[in-house]
């Protein structure tokens, strides 16, 4: 079981998002880890992007979809799906 959640709100960050789960992947405590995506109705290519992420490193991420409601709906759905 993880010891630390990690949500991440998305919202059309595409330019920012690999950098973003990059500097996750190379955490020296990944293994104690859960990063919860949470796109919030992206029109870009953040979804791709997740999808990625979440196939190369699925002990990691958890991708998590809804339309769009702002940042604050985002997060409480990843407090919601949180394991810790």
């Amino acid at each position: 079981m993880p010891k630390v959640s990690i949500i991440i709100p998305v919202y059309n960050v595409q330019d920012y998002l690999k950098q973003c789960f990059d500097s996750l992947v190379n955490q020296t405590i990944r293994k104690d880890l859960e990063v919860i995506v949470v796109n919030d109705g992206s029109t870009d290519n953040s979804q791709e992007i997740i999808d990625t992420y979440v196939s190369k490193y699925p002990e990691l991420f958890k991708k998590y979809t809804k339309e769009n409601g702002g940042q604050g709906s985002a997060r409480n759905l990843g407090v919601e799906k949180a394991t810790r």
